[in-house]
């Protein structure tokens, strides 16, 4: 947390300390604590590494420091790549030394309906594939060596079923940063371009038109980390505002004394102690292989609508000062606003998990 200015702002010097926060990490016994033991992590299962996840997202850069961002890129390809992409690629995914990122939504395509998706490979007679199109609102694209791009393979196949991942170094000729989004002013998300990149017929992630089983997988754990995460971000807001409601005083006592504020403290510790079992319940649902489809949109949506409701408390106990670049509070309800947005916006979840009760 010390960190976070010089971490956002990117650049070498910002590269420079998050290698220096690694290596902190693993002298510590800290480093990549869900990650496989073959692979140089601590092998902690998903229920127990859940309550350690909520202080590593307590601040967005703390998964990176500590080791445990690369989960998802890392179980996707244990599972699913070939041998030669497994040898070449994830002992060094799971050590740091390369940085993954995923590439799913499309500029012109709601990015709900992956049916849609314009971007397109085709294979050629040597064995390579040829891509083209644009991603965007890709997640750590601007700093990433590799990118698992979700691409049409078979245009005569309907729906979802021509569509494969394939995995794409951001070396290759052709691939291009276009731009950074700023997210209601903060970064972190790109646009990228993909103009006749070739990569390996090898580099092809599980089978051939079967993407959204192999996404699947990865969406709903980083559905659920995601919602661990925002659970850490929240209990920092919540943190802030008790200790500005205890400290501040006004001509007539502290903060705390009043009632509005104490209203505002009760409804942000209610929400954050109702939403914590909801995604706990379906970390444990899906660590057992149950169908965790209902309890993944509860906890997503509930967690999403929390921290917003959680980091606007706290600006509001904060007055100004909770506007200003002096907390960490402006990115905190920003990551609330967007929450709602990602990974699927609230309207598709709530109508997702309606249809599923409804039916059975």
């Amino acid at each position: 947390m010390p960190h976070e200015a010089l971490l956002d702002a990117g650049g070498p010097e910002a590269a420079a300390r998050l290698r220096e926060l690694q290596s902190e990490a693993r002298g510590a016994g800290l480093w990549a604590l869900p990650l496989p033991v073959e692979l140089g992590g601590q092998g902690l299962k998903l229920s127990y590494y859940a309550h350690l996840a909520e202080a590593e997202g307590a601040s967005d850069h703390g998964p990176a420091a500590l080791g445990s961002a690369a989960l998802l890129d890392v179980l996707m390809l244990s599972d699913h790549a070939t041998d030669a992409v497994r040898e070449r690629y994830l002992h060094r995914i799971a050590a740091g030394e390369l940085r993954a990122c995923y590439a799913m939504t499309e500029p012109d395509t709601p990015g709900t309906d992956p049916s849609l998706t314009t971007t397109r490979a085709v294979a050629g007679p040597d064995g390579l594939w040829t891509l083209h199109g644009r991603k965007w609102f890709t997640s750590g694209a601007g700093d990433a060596d590799l990118v698992t791009v979700m691409a049409r393979t078979d245009g005569r196949a309907p729906g979802t079923e021509g569509l494969s991942l394939l995995l794409v170094p951001t070396t290759a000729p052709g691939f291009r940063v276009v731009r950074e989004l700023p997210v209601l002013g903060g970064g972190g998300q790109w646009e990228i371009e993909l103009d006749g990149v070739r990569v390996p017929a090898d580099h092809v992630i599980g089978p051939r038109g079967q993407a959204l089983r192999v996404a699947g997988e990865r969406i709903r754990l980083g559905r659920l980390l995601r919602c661990l995460r925002w659970l850490g971000q929240a209990n920092r807001a919540f943190d802030l505002m008790r200790d500005r409601a205890r400290t501040r005083h006004q001509s007539h006592g502290p903060l705390a004394d009043r009632q509005l504020v104490q209203q505002l403290v009760f409804d942000a510790l209610l929400a954050i102690r109702s939403t914590r079992p909801l995604v706990h319940e379906a970390v444990a649902r899906l660590e057992a292989g149950e169908d965790a489809r209902v309890d993944t949109g509860l906890a997503k949506v509930a967690a999403a609508r929390m921290l917003q409701h959680v980091a606007d408390a706290a600006i509001q106990v904060h007055g100004a000062a909770g506007l200003g670049p002096d907390t960490p509070l402006p990115a905190l309800f920003r990551a609330g606003r967007a929450a709602r947005l990602l990974d699927g916006p609230d309207e598709l979840h709530v109508a997702a998990v309606a249809r599923r009760v409804l039916r059975n």
